[in-house]
């Protein structure tokens, strides 16, 4: 049997799973994300080993484990000594506070080099590695000279379990060039900082076994990856052409294709497990609806039988820019909005105008994708947390113009992480191999023609209220 995990935003989620890629039991609790300032996004380490132990020690009970595997948000760095004692709260990829650092470096690498490097004209922002290490050695230097490693919440985790401190290319891609190599002139800007990168190795590696004291003890850890790819193959996302949506707290888009044509604001990996993958995520997706609900008082259910009864003449446009705004505007001073309330806009025309504009914030992504790839898939595979409403699966169809078909399992990452142990340790064949065996859809969402006309003149109002706002955003935060 194996076990998936993923360390996501806001929770450990996990299953058992047999040698045909079906669950047998399920894991997940959730743990709380600290906001001590604007800006400031962050998690306790500790708490996911907490939860990733206990997901390890009921999976187990009275099951044959051959393999474990391991995805997690992406972009959120815990700084460890050499002992891999925790050194501060882990910095969340919602955090901006590096904003500045991330500018300045920035600002010292041409457009060329970011082609060369990445593929595309990719910005250093407030989440990548380095701008966090630059503001940590600006701020914390005590600490800073302290840090052995930085490392993802999946890296940090598996650290912990097995003392093999490795992460995989995909997590580090900010840092690494199209042949998968570290960029020395990049890590050149901060003293230090390469030193500080662990070794890099595939996804399906096995690195190490668990240590005596913890569950599963002697059972093989594969090297895992990031949120993306991990869901990519939970997806059954395996071939030329083929897109992706997930759907978590926030969006991410992806699209396979061997063709690259850079593109601002994408995110085109390197070749990798014989696919490339051009991908953007969005900063809120799931996090817009919470707030939402949070915000009109209401219970998640609540807030979409409400959105499913909106009035749609009198459904404002949300822009869903809470804390910035990634791919692929990539601007962490992009801010919210609701725009064209009148008295006639209720609870039911806020909470839908919420779907709506996630919805768009994901159009624009994939329109990005489709340039930099050179394709444009009518059928995208759906998964996530977020894929479980059919009202809001159907919107995103709308709105995309393309057919969505979703996954049996809402837990694209979990299954990603499983298929990836079980490549490890000889289950499979391929990664390839094992979505296409053992991935399950149980719906295809087709798009609406009549709502066509009423999604583009409100999407194209969307990008437009995005640049007209901008300074507007800007000279009221100046005058706070």
């Amino acid at each position: 049997m194996l076990i998936g995990i993923d360390v996501g935003t806001t929770a450990v989620k996990a299953a058992l799973f047999d040698e045909t890629g079906h669950a047998l039991r399920h894991f997940g609790e959730t743990y709380p994300t600290s906001r001590p300032q604007s800006g400031h996004v962050e998690q306790d380490p500790k708490i996911w080993m907490d939860l990733v132990t206990k997901a390890l020690f009921e999976l187990s009970q009275n099951a044959s484990i051959k393999a474990i595997g391991l995805c997690s948000q992406v972009n959120t760095h815990v700084f460890v000594d050499k002992n891999l004692e925790v050194l501060r709260p882990a910095l969340t990829w919602q955090d901006t506070r590096c904003a500045a650092d991330a500018a300045l470096l920035d600002s010292k690498i041409s457009i060329d080099d970011k082609i060369k490097w990445w593929g595309a004209p990719l910005p250093i922002d407030a989440s990548h590695m380095l701008a966090r290490m630059a503001y940590i050695a600006r701020t914390e230097p005590d600490l800073w000279a302290r840090t052995h490693s930085v490392l993802a919440p999946k890296d940090y985790c598996i650290a912990a379990l097995t003392g093999e401190i490795v992460s995989d290319s995909m997590t580090n891609f900010g840092i690494l060039d199209q042949s998968l190599a570290v960029i020395e002139s990049l890590m050149a800007l901060l003293p230090g900082a390469k030193e500080r990168v662990p070794k890099i190795a595939p996804f399906t590696k096995q690195i190490g076994i668990i240590k005596q004291g913890f569950p599963c003890a002697g059972v093989p850890f594969v090297t895992g990856a990031m949120d993306a790819w991990s869901g990519l193959f939970g997806a059954g996302v395996s071939e030329e052409g083929q897109g992706l949506y997930l759907s978590g707290t926030s969006e991410i888009l992806g699209l396979i294709s061997s063709q690259k044509y850079p593109t601002p604001g994408v995110i085109a990996f390197a070749h990798c497990e014989g696919l490339t993958l051009h991908a953007g995520p969005t900063q809120s997706g799931g996090a817009s609806a919470a707030w939402g609900a949070k915000l009109l008082g209401l219970s998640l259910p609540d807030f979409f039988s409400g959105a499913a009864q909106a009035d749609l003449n009198h459904v404002p446009l949300f822009l869903p820019h809470l804390e910035g705004e990634r791919a692929p505007l990539w601007d962490a001073s992009a801010k919210g909005s609701f725009t064209g309330l009148t008295s006639a806009t209720g609870p039911r025309e806020l909470a839908r105008a919420v779907l709506e504009g996630v919805a768009y914030s994901a159009r624009l992504v994939f329109e990005s994708l489709e340039a930099s790839g050179g394709r444009a898939p009518s059928i995208i595979h759906h998964s996530g947390g977020g894929s479980r409403s059919d009202l809001w699966c159907q919107i995103r169809s709308d709105v995309l113009g393309k057919a969505l078909k979703r996954t049996a399992t809402s837990d694209a990452g979990v299954l990603g992480a499983a298929l990836m142990a079980g490549v490890g340790v000889g289950l499979f064949s391929s990664l390839a191999q094992a979505t296409k065996d053992f991935v399950l859809f149980d719906r295809v969402f087709e798009p609406h023609i009549n709502q066509s006309t009423y999604h583009h003149a409100r999407y194209q109002a969307y990008q437009l209220a995005y640049q007209q706002l901008k300074p507007i955003n800007t000279l009221s935060a100046f005058a706070r």
